[in-house]
């Protein structure tokens, strides 16, 4: 896809728990390559190990990653623990899109019929893409070490000042351990 290709209506949910660094050049691609971005925060009806920061918490990291830019709308969007359910409700809350970002196989599957759909991937220049998920923040965070490299520093300042990290390990620190124990576990 050719980086400055510009769209009218783009869309894209994800977690975004916590807002990390390979997150923010995708953010920043949304805005940049559209006239408006509506970016859903995804589970935002749920509240666990995966994901560990409330809505309200989650959309102030999201705010200030993409601090300087306006033309993006923030939509929760809830788990429903059913695809065509889910789908329907998609379509509803973000209408007509000119594309809609997924790098899941499954969200793609659901909403091809709906929209045209392009991987974040092909947003983002080589060059730009940071190698970071979401399961190694929470690791990270779990360990209570390393964590904050991982993280855009203005998120990690909002994290250390509401004390999310300590929240973070005295609620999901052990579950999060034990999960990765389990996962490289099977994985050897």
């Amino acid at each position: 896809m050719n980086h400055t290709q510009r769209f009218q209506r783009i869309g894209m949910v994800a977690r975004w728990r916590p807002v990390h660094r390979g997150h923010v050049p995708v953010l920043r691609a949304l805005c940049d390559c559209a006239e408006h971005a509506l970016i859903g925060i995804g589970s935002a009806n749920r509240y666990n190990a995966r994901n560990p920061f409330t809505l309200e918490e989650t959309t102030a990291m999201l705010r200030l990653a993409l601090a300087g830019r306006e033309n993006y709308t923030l939509l929760p969007v809830a788990d429903l623990d059913d695809g065509p359910r889910w789908r329907v409700m998609i379509t509803r809350l973000f209408g007509p899109l000119d594309a809609f970002v997924t790098a899941n196989l499954y969200v793609a599957q659901l909403l091809a019929t709906d929209y045209s759909i392009i991987k974040p991937v092909t947003l983002v220049p080589e060059e730009e893409r940071i190698a970071v998920d979401g399961s190694m923040v929470r690791r990270a965070l779990a360990r209570g070490t390393d964590w904050r490299e991982l993280v855009p520093p203005q998120v990690a300042d909002y994290i250390i000042a509401q004390q999310l990290d300590q929240r973070f390990r005295r609620e999901f620190g052990l579950e999060t351990l034990a999960l990765d124990a389990i996962v490289h576990e099977s994985e050897s």
